[in-house]
């Protein structure tokens, strides 16, 4: 068999053996679980592996949940009535949820998770989707102290030749090993100058000077619009390079961006908004919904975030409104030691933050 053709997200395999009988086809098609159709209605959620205790900064350690069962978690989020698993191919403390792949798995990793989640989730006519943190990685920034401002968990990391080869590396490898429908993208911000100290890596001077084709003038001297074109710059440049490998890659997958800042001025207007697949507004302010459909290109589907700023979201409002009628929706929410999101409740019984908009999502979504 090989794959000759993607139509939607569907893959069209044809068995090309000479004298292969029809029946054995189907059987050996149906045993490779084609992806699922786009759904009319994007109803997502995330199981946020990238937030925990135990890691030299507020992200997991390596290793953390490394005994999560995929069949529990299909189970859990099939329950919700999702569509859409957004799950993890490389976490925030810089270690792969899949084995055998350029990044080193989780330490302990007992399931080939992210492999087994897409086996499982296509069997339930579920999308798939993995995510890339490309701002932060606690593991990138450890072996890699002249290429990133430390490991703390904000974004720290420059976009630097050498950490966007290895960006692009990860995706090639997580689309070509895992089959996944796609992936999230998360902080594609430049690191943060308050956690820098105002101080600018030799790297990323370097960087500046290739990009903005000038000397660098100096952390003192540097103009806010100076800075600002060079962020446009550098935001652009490891934008192409994300979509040169996954749609050379691969060419119908998913590129779906979360941010929560659509007008801040290093992505005001990008031309990254009008190539994306999909574009999640993870801001919960409702004004903040007509910045997102006006950055969106004409085939750019948009996601609402409704859970996961625990009670500065709330789902029951953004679903009962009307200009939300024609969005996707999604949530996540870090885990507890069971690898599932904790439930927490007031003194008077009623569920709260994260636990209440996963409720009100599980109603929303006709839970299976």
């Amino acid at each position: 068999m090989r794959i000759i053709a993607r139509t939607g997200f569907r893959k069209i395999i044809v068995c090309s053996a000479v004298g292969l009988l029809i029946g054995g086809c189907q059987s050996a098609c149906k045993q490779a679980g084609a992806s699922p159709a786009s759904p009319e209605k994007i109803k997502a959620f995330c199981i946020d592996f990238n937030w925990g205790l135990g890691g030299p900064n507020s992200f997991a350690k390596p290793g953390l949940w490394a005994d999560a069962s995929p069949e529990a978690h299909i189970k859990w989020y099939k329950e919700l009535g999702v569509n859409t698993i957004q799950t993890f191919c490389v976490s925030c403390n810089g270690y792969a949820w899949y084995k055998g792949g350029v990044v080193p798995e989780q330490p302990g990793l007992q399931s080939d998770f992210l492999r087994e989640i897409v086996r499982l989730g296509h069997k339930e006519d579920m999308l798939v989707m993995g995510y890339y943190c490309v701002g932060a990685n606690t593991l990138w920034g450890q072996n890699h102290p002249d290429l990133s401002y430390g490991i703390p968990s904000t974004p720290h990391i420059p976009f630097t030749e050498e950490y966007l080869d290895y960006l692009a590396a990860s995706i090639k490898d997580a689309l070509t090993k895992t089959d996944i429908d796609g992936f999230m993208i998360d902080w594609i911000w430049l690191p943060e100058r308050k956690a820098t100290e105002g101080k600018w890596l030799d790297c990323e001077k370097k960087l500046y000077e290739q990009l903005m084709e000038e000397p660098f003038p100096g952390e003192d001297k540097l103009t806010e619009q100076q800075e600002t074109q060079y962020g446009r710059k550098a935001i652009d440049r490891c934008w192409k390079v994300i979509y040169k490998a996954a749609k050379q890659t691969r060419g119908d997958c998913i590129i779906w961006l979360s941010c929560h800042s659509l007008d801040h001025p290093h992505v005001r207007g990008s031309k990254m908004f009008k190539e994306l697949d999909w574009l999640m507004n993870e801001n919960p302010d409702p004004s903040t919904l007509a910045a997102a459909k006006k950055a969106a290109g004409a085939n750019t589907r948009i996601v609402q975030c409704l859970c996961g700023w625990g009670d500065s979201h709330d789902a029951a409002k953004v679903i009962n409104d009307s200009i939300y009628e024609d969005v996707g929706f999604y949530g996540f929410a870090k885990p507890d030691e069971t690898s599932f999101p904790p439930i927490t409740r007031a003194k008077d019984g009623e569920l709260t933050g994260n636990a209440k908009n996963i409720e009100i999502m599980r109603k929303a979504f006709g839970a299976r």
